[in-house]
């Protein structure tokens, strides 16, 4: 959370657009809180080519419609279903494109298998960069804290982005977690 993450998959579509390639840019229909468009804390905004559900066929989707473009840029990846993952990894073998998805790692309790589609793309990917952030207090942030109404929860559902609650989520270093859940 907080580190930049789409940022850098939109200045990965700008140098790549740059030298006259063509990207295809998207991201889950789950993460609603932007529409169809991917936007920075900083301001850079895009709109995607596609948002796609659980039920799509990745594989299929780019096969059938986008086989020209030089890249695959995922954005929120960790809401990938693992079948998903599977078929971004088909995209690399089969069709010669490279994908890069940008999500993720563990979920708001501290665990990897809160996002099945994030735990499979750490199984299969080829090579994986860690972007970093830092907490509020300036040491190095691991972990995805979810505050509902101003108080961090361990517990809940594994996607909540919008609803009746103040939901927000912060990036923590593991002390300021722990520090959190004792003034719960």
């Amino acid at each position: 959370m907080g580190c930049g993450k789409t940022m850098q998959l939109l200045q990965v579509a700008f140098n790549y657009e740059e030298r006259g390639h063509k990207v295809c840019v998207i991201k889950p229909a789950t993460d609603t809180k932007n529409g169809t468009k991917l936007l920075t804390r900083i301001g850079p905004e895009r709109e995607t080519d596609f948002c796609f559900d659980r039920n799509t066929d990745l594989f299929q989707k780019i096969s059938d419609e986008y086989k020209d473009v030089n890249c695959v840029l995922v954005d929120e990846a960790q809401f990938l279903t693992p079948k998903q993952a599977d078929e971004l990894m088909l995209i690399t073998i089969k069709l010669g494109i490279p994908v890069m998805a940008y999500g993720l790692r563990l979920n708001f309790r501290r665990e990897d298998g809160g996002f099945e589609g994030a735990t499979r793309l750490l199984q299969i990917a080829h090579n994986i960069e860690e972007i970093k952030t830092i907490c509020e207090c300036g040491h190095k942030a691991t972990y995805n804290a979810r505050f509902l109404n101003g108080k961090l929860v361990a517990d809940g559902p594994d996607i909540l982005i919008d609803g009746t609650s103040k939901v927000e989520y912060r990036a923590l270093c593991p002390a300021c977690y722990e520090k959190y859940l004792e003034e719960r």
